[in-house]
């Protein structure tokens, strides 16, 4: 690649993921993120598999893909256990 399409390819990168950080919850199949960015089906399947790999996009049951929000493991709380009743 020339430094003119890495430049193009980092700039796509950062549109995808500006549109992805502005629409919280946006999920797109890899058809509609196709003619939203107007990108060939090669190109949109580098493209989301380059972010699924970074850990921005992750794909979903259904094959749509969407933003990888950053959550905490919730804890359940822990209660003490009852003695069972004496007899």
């Amino acid at each position: 690649m020339t430094p003119e399409q890495v430049r193009a390819a980092d700039d796509v990168i950062r549109r995808v993921q500006g549109e992805f950080l502005e629409m919280p919850g946006l999920r797109l199949t890899e058809a509609q993120a196709r003619r939203l960015w107007g990108l060939d089906a090669t190109s949109c399947g580098v493209l989301l598999k380059t972010l699924v790999e970074s850990n921005f996009l992750f794909r979903t049951r259904d094959g749509a893909f969407m933003r990888v929000e950053q959550a905490t493991v919730a804890k359940a709380p822990v209660f003490p256990r009852k003695s069972p009743a004496a007899a």
